[in-house]
C-alpha cells in the first residue's frame, strides 16, 4: 500500500538531503514561533549594560556585542529584549534570570508575537506615548496600537477591504474631531470638493432635519408653523409625533432612516396644518404672519435696488419701467384691499 502524501509520518528525513531536511526544521520552527524564535536567542544571551554579571548572566553579553557578533544594530537586538520583557510581564515567557545561553523553552504561537514587538521605538516618543494611553484607555495592549500607527498603509488596505475597520476607523474619526478643529476643516473642505460626498451629506441633512421637526414637538411639546408661529402642540400631534420618533429611535444603525424621517415628518406636518386652519384665531394669526414675511421680503428687495447706477450707467430698458408700473398697480390694489379691510373707527 503506497504512503499517503499527506501524512508527515510518510516523509523519512533519512530520504533527504541533510541541509533540505536541516531548513525544513527550523522553517517549521519559525512557522509556529515566528519572532519568538528569535527573541528568545537574545533572551538567553544579551545582559543589557549595568546588569550585574554574575551566575549563568557571566555568559551572556552586552546587546551591543550581541549586534556586532549578528551584524545587526544594537537597537534592533533591544526591540527584540524589550518584546520578551513585556510578555514576561504578562507572565508568556520566563523571565530572563532564568535563561542561560542555549536552553531552550517551549514558546508562544506566532500570532501573539506582533502583539508585544514593534518596528519601531516609536513607544518612547511623544506621539508613542499618546498613542500607548489611548490604547490602554480602550483596554487593548499598547504595541497593538503602535504597530498599527507605524505601518498607516496597512491600515489604509485594511479600512478598504474591510467594512468593519472602515466602521471603526469612521467612529475613531469622528471622536476625534470633536476635539480637533484642524481635522473638522480638512474634513469638511474633503467632502466640499467631492460631489458624491456632497450630496450625501445634504440628504442626511435633510433627514436629520425632519427628525429635529418631529423630536422637538415630543421633548418641547410645541410645533412650528408653516408659517413659523410656535405653540404649543395639539394632543393629536404630540402623540402621532412620539408614535413615529419611538419607531425611529428603534431601528438599527445599519437600517436606513431616510424614508421613516420622511414619513414622520409628512405625517406629522400635515397634522400640522390641519390644526392650523381648525383654529380660527391660529388660522388668522398664521396669515398675518405669512403676509408679514412675504411683505418684509419684498420690500428688502426693493431696498436693494440700486438707482444711482441707473443714472450713471446705460442700463434703461423699457422693459424694466414696464415691471415697475405694473408693481405699483400692484401694490396700490393692495394697500386698497387693506384699507378696505381695516376696521372701521368709531
Amino acid at each position: 500500500m503506497a504512503a499517503d502524501p499527506a501524512d508527515p509520518a510518510a516523509y523519512d528525513p533519512a530520504d533527504h538531503d541533510p541541509v533540505v531536511v536541516r531548513d525544513a526544521e527550523d522553517f517549521g520552527v519559525y512557522a509556529r514561533t515566528g519572532g519568538w524564535t528569535f527573541a528568545l536567542k537574545v533572551a538567553r544571551s544579551v545582559r543589557p549594560g549595568g546588569q550585574p554579571a554574575e551566575g549563568a548572566a557571566a555568559r551572556k553579553v552586552s546587546a551591543r556585542a550581541f549586534a556586532a557578533l549578528a551584524g545587526c544594530s544594537p537597537e534592533r537586538v533591544m526591540r527584540y529584549y524589550k518584546a520578551w520583557d513585556m510578555a514576561a510581564d504578562d507572565g508568556l515567557v520566563p523571565q530572563f534570570e532564568v535563561l542561560e545561553p542555549g536552553a531552550d523553552i517551549e514558546l508562544p504561537d506566532a500570532d501573539v508575537w506582533l502583539s508585544y514587538y514593534t518596528s519601531r521605538n516609536s513607544a518612547s516618543s511623544m506621539r508613542g506615548q499618546a498613542i500607548s494611553a489611548a490604547a490602554e484607555a480602550e483596554g487593548i495592549r499598547p504595541t497593538k496600537a503602535l504597530e498599527v500607527a507605524e505601518n498607516p498603509t496597512a491600515l489604509r488596505a485594511a479600512i478598504l477591504a474591510d467594512p468593519g475597520t472602515a466602521e471603526a476607523a469612521r467612529g475613531a474619526l469622528l471622536d476625534r474631531m470633536k476635539e480637533d478643529p484642524a481635522l473638522q476643516t480638512e474634513l469638511a473642505r474633503a467632502i466640499a470638493r467631492t460631489d458624491d460626498l456632497k450630496k450625501a451629506v445634504a440628504s442626511e441633512a435633510k433627514v436629520a432635519d425632519r427628525i429635529g421637526y418631529v423630536r422637538q414637538i415630543v421633548e418641547n411639546g410645541q410645533i412650528r408653523t408653516p408659517a413659523g408661529q410656535t405653540v404649543d402642540a395639539p394632543a393629536e400631534v404630540r402623540a402621532e409625533a412620539e408614535r413615529h420618533l419611538s419607531l425611529i429611535d428603534e431601528l438599527d444603525d445599519s437600517e436606513e432612516a431616510g424614508e421613516w424621517a420622511g414619513e414622520a415628518y409628512e405625517s406629522v406636518r400635515g397634522l400640522v396644518a390641519k390644526a392650523v386652519e381648525e383654529d380660527p384665531a391660529l388660522r388668522v394669526q398664521e396669515r398675518r404672519t405669512r403676509f408679514y414675511s412675504s411683505l418684509q421680503k419684498a420690500t428688502k428687495v426693493f431696498e436693494e435696488l440700486t438707482l444711482d447706477e441707473v443714472m450713471e450707467e446705460e442700463i434703461y430698458e423699457e422693459d424694466m419701467l414696464q415691471r415697475l408700473e405694473a408693481l405699483q398697480e400692484a401694490i396700490g390694489s393692495c394697500i386698497a384691499a387693506l384699507r378696505k379691510a381695516a376696521p372701521t373707527a368709531p
